[in-house]
Formats: C-alpha cells, structure tokens, sequence
C-alpha cells in the first residue's frame, strides 16, 4: 500500500537527549540536520521549547533542553527543506518564550500533555497557532486513559485550532491490533483532523505499529535516527526512509549520519530493545523502574525485577 502521504518527523535530538541529558554538540546537530534535509526527512525535532525557570535541574541540561531562539539562529544559519520542530509540556512552558513564527526558526510546535490537560494543552495550541506555527497535540500514555476521558477529549479537540493529532505510544505496549483500532476511533470521532503517531520499542514493534498507521492514513511518523529515545527509543528512521512505499527519501545521507555519529554515541550511552524495557512494556507500565533498574548493579536480574512487578505485595524500596 502506498504510504506517500506520509512525512517523517526525526526526533533524534529531543527524545534522545532524554539518554544523554541533552549533550549533543553543535557540531553532532548541524551534521545531524544537514543529514537529515539531504535525505528529504520532512521535520527535524530539534529540542523542547520548555521554560528553564518551570523545572528543576535545568541548569545542567544541554541546550537542546530550552531551546534558545538566537542560538538556533547559530546552529542552523542556513536551514534547508527540512524544517524544524520543538515539543512543549503543559505546565512547563511560559508562552511568552515562544516568539511569533516569524521571527523563528521553528515551523511546528507540539503540545504534549496527559487526557486531563487536553483543555489546557488546547489553550497553549490556540497561542502556537495565533503566532503562525503548525501544531499538534501529543495525548501521552493513551494505552492507560478511559474511553470516556478519551471522548471527553475528542469533544474538545474536534472544535479546536490543533493540526494534527497524535496517537503516543509511550509505554511502548501497543501491538498492530491496538493501533489498527487507536487510528479507526481517532479517524471516527476527529474527521477533521490529521493524525500522527509516536511509537517506543519496548517489545520490537516500533517500525511495525509505525507502518500499521502510514497504511491508515496517518500523516505524522515520529522517528529517530538508530532509534535513539529514552528507555527502548523509537521506530528508526533509517527504517522509514528506506521503507515507506511512493516517498522521495534518501537512504545513503542517514546511513552516513548513522556511521559517523551514532554508532559511536551507541557505545557510550545505551536505548533500545532491553530485557527490563521488554518486561514494563509487556505489563503497560511506564519504564521509569527499568531505567533504575539498569543503573544499578542488578542491572541484568531480570527475572526478580519481573516478580517485583508481578508481586503487588512486593515493595520497591527493600
């Protein structure tokens, strides 16, 4: 089935930097974004356009973290057709930061928040879309939210400015039935709006699910260059570029960006199809217990990490 409606959004720098804590160079990011727009990737996460002062440890995050708009204006003076998007959080981004589009360098700005912030996400949508900006609305851990939470949201979304919608996968627990019925009831309850999805790869169905929804009709595909996210990571982009069927995309110019920058960073920090990451995305849970698990000593003990998360009496802390 064709796919050619499809357009890849890379978000290398900032689901990655959830691994490093934003410590990319500027050298590693124009090489990354110069990769990128030769390959014909259509967006480019290039960081979150959070506010330094609504989060604690800001101050030892790299860049990518609070994006400044100046500094952009440094890393890429001369951007490409690739453009450039910035993820907020509901609660953690003062609208004030963000400067009408154009006197920016970013073209998409996404609003990421739980169902019970979907009106507020919506509120801070409306102000992005006031200032010129393409948007979306990312509802996180939609595997956890009720179906009356989920058309109480529709309700609101429908009647709102948003562009696209998406459909987040952030426990990475959802197979190819999950998503096949995600992408009927959003299309069913939000026909005017186009959709996006954000997949993890916890059980090795990133690029699968991500293909699943092209072939739906979702427009959005989240990705990342060798699947670098927090936790599993995200369906590859080098794997979407080289797949999605009817595209103009370039394999070559991602298999260098791949040679030359992650391989190496691969050996230093770790994401991807883990033990621990596979067993909380098989019981829906977020990864937050895997990630401890794997920065400590037991880091392999994965059959008493998975009776501590079977057992309800077992408590975390002995």
């Amino acid at each position: 089935m064709k796919t050619n409606h499809s357009k890849i959004v890379d978000c290398t720098i900032r689901d990655g930097g959830l691994v490093n804590n934003w410590d990319f160079s500027v050298d590693f990011v124009q090489k990354l974004y110069a990769g990128l727009n030769e390959a014909g990737v259509d967006y480019m996460e290039i960081g979150y356009k959070n506010s330094p002062k609504l989060l604690k440890g800001s101050e030892d995050a790299g860049p990518w973290r609070f994006l400044n708009d100046d500094f952009l204006r440094k890393v890429i003076p001369q951007k490409g057709n690739t453009k450039l998007s910035a993820l907020v959080d509901v609660g953690r981004v003062d609208e004030n930061d963000i400067l009408p589009r154009s006197e920016s360098m970013l073209d998409l700005i996404r609003v990421a928040c739980y169902s019970k912030d979907v009106d507020k996400a919506l509120a801070l949508v409306q102000t992005f879309h006031d200032r010129g900006y393409e948007t979306t609305l990312n509802i996180m851990a939609l595997s956890n939210v009720m179906e009356n939470e989920l058309l109480e949201a529709f309700e609101l979304i429908k009647e709102s400015s948003v562009d696209v919608v998406y459909i987040v996968d952030s426990y990475g627990s959802l197979d190819h039935n999950d998503v096949k019925y995600l992408v009927e009831k959003f299309k069913t309850h939000l026909p005017n709006k186009r959709l996006g999805v954000h997949t993890h790869n916890n059980m090795q169905l990133a690029f699968s699910n991500t293909l699943v929804a092209a072939e739906l009709g979702v427009e959005l595909l989240d990705a990342s260059v060798y699947g670098m996210g927090r936790a599993a990571g995200n369906c590859p982009t080098e794997l979407l570029v080289a797949h999605l069927k009817g595209t103009k995309y370039n394999l070559r110019p991602v298999l260098e960006v791949l040679e030359q920058l992650m391989v190496p960073l691969r050996e230093k920090e770790e994401w991807g199809y883990i033990l621990p990451y596979m067993i909380t995305g098989t019981l829906d849970e977020h990864p937050r217990s895997a990630m401890a698990l794997r920065s400590s000593e037991n880091k392999d003990k994965v059959v008493d990490f998975y009776d501590k998360l079977t057992t309800p009496e077992v408590n975390f802390d002995k």
